[in-house]
């Protein structure tokens, strides 16, 4: 068995069934789809003029509502209906299908990482194109824009339903708030896909999940020589990174943490009245993330203990706040999300790699059960979450031609395919 599992990581287009296979020979030859795929060719330099002007519009996350509303207006001036924008800025419409079939999700992030005042504009140099949140996801938003295009302009009609839009809070302390908002407010998503930045082999199906921390140690704080005796939050914070760095972590499933940021102190003579650390926790599984948490919670708390403990006193208190959940998640590679995707990339005459576990919006979906996939947009890149981010459109709409046929595999053509996405 572990020997035909190692065969079938090696070769993932042995993960697809015949059936499958038989769907994708069948949609590569229709003619309306053929239509939809030239479009996509053809409507690469307006896209890449698109992601332009959608990444000039500055959104750090919790703000992204200007670009939201362009965003908006954008999917309604494509033809999409019922375009709605909810409570936390997610912006999505509607494309109905002709009745019965499943409900699939095509999306990207509003977010990015870059913090009011960055300058996003972009500038070309040598074929690329450099901004800040020009990959990601500002390839991912004109990507969910061309393909929308290219069912329009190719008159394709889907048995399901297909939901476009954009989410908001995927990025850092954003803690995928727009993605659990859409799936707390949606009860009849079949299939999810995201875009992000990347090539049309590469297919995301694990979710990495994440508990972060922001910790807070307090103390009376004075003098260095006049006060010595006094217990420090820096050295309770001390005790608490050194027992962190201690743990020690399963490979498999990869488990990982590390205090992100420090601060505390006034100088270099005053025994610290404050101190505190942002500290992320990861796993592929929600069991090893669990066990990761109750022991560093226990070395937080235990260190406040310690500290208070040397100087025979119970002036340091420690705050524990939970500041980022991201739930994990994961899914048979021969699910028929995964094999829809493989076999897309396949027939495009890519080969199909499956991508170890990453932090995505399809987190969410795929933590529910709901089958999901982050799939690549297209175009090189470099330089992701830095002031020196670069895109390079040279044959970007691979990458959607790519996204396209999957989502036809999943919702089905009327009167060519029926939906290999079953409704939940």
């Amino acid at each position: 068995m572990a020997k035909e599992l190692k065969q079938a990581e090696e070769n993932p287009v042995a993960l697809i069934s015949e059936h499958v296979k038989s769907i994708y020979e069948v949609l590569v030859k229709d003619a309306f789809v053929q239509q939809g795929l030239d479009f996509l060719e053809q409507d690469n330099d307006y896209t890449t003029s698109e992601q332009i002007a959608i990444t000039e519009i500055p959104a750090p996350t919790y703000d992204e509502s200007v670009r939201g509303t362009d965003y908006k207006r954008r999917l309604i001036g494509y033809g999409l209906q019922n375009v709605t924008a909810d409570r936390q800025g997610n912006v999505f419409g509607i494309r109905r299908g002709s009745g019965n079939g499943p409900t699939l999700v095509v999306c990207a992030h509003l977010d990015t990482v870059f913090p009011e005042g960055t300058d996003v504009k972009a500038k070309q140099k040598d074929g690329r194109i450099y901004a800040p949140g020009i990959a990601d996801d500002g390839r991912g938003l004109a990507a969910v824009l061309t393909l929308l295009r290219a069912f329009e302009k190719s008159g394709i009609h889907t048995v399901g339903d297909i939901l476009f839009g954009a989410t908001v809070g995927e990025e850092g302390l954003g803690d995928l708030n727009g993605v659990k908002a859409l799936f707390e407010n949606n009860n009849d998503i079949d299939g999810f896909i995201s875009i992000e930045p990347g090539s049309p082999e590469r297919i995301t199906y694990l979710g990495t999940g994440s508990r972060r921390y922001h910790v807070t140690y307090t103390g009376p704080g004075g003098h260095s020589f006049g006060d010595f005796g006094k217990p420090s939050a820096i050295h309770a914070l001390g005790r608490a990174i050194a027992g962190i760095s201690d743990i020690e972590t399963p490979a498999e499933p990869k488990t990982t943490f590390t205090v992100g940021t420090i601060k505390g102190g006034t100088s270099v003579n005053t025994i610290s009245a404050s101190a505190e650390m942002l500290l992320d926790l990861r796993s592929v599984s929600p069991d090893a993330l669990s066990k990761l948490e109750e022991k560093a919670l226990s070395i937080m708390s235990e260190a406040a203990d310690s500290e208070n403990k040397r100087w025979d006193t119970d002036a340091i208190k420690v705050d524990i706040k939970l500041v980022g959940d991201r739930p994990a998640g994961s899914q048979r590679e021969d699910s028929m999300i995964v094999q829809a995707a493989m076999a897309s990339s396949a027939t495009l005459g890519f080969e199909p790699v499956l991508n170890g576990p990453v932090s995505t919006d399809s987190n969410v979906p795929i933590s529910l059960g709901i089958p999901a996939v982050t799939l690549g947009g297209g175009g090189a890149f470099g330089g992701c979450h830095t002031l020196e981010e670069y895109y390079d459109p040279a044959g970007a709409y691979q990458g959607v031609q790519n996204i396209f046929l999957t989502m036809l595999g999943l919702v089905g053509v009327e009167g060519v395919s029926q939906p290999l996405l079953p409704k939940r």
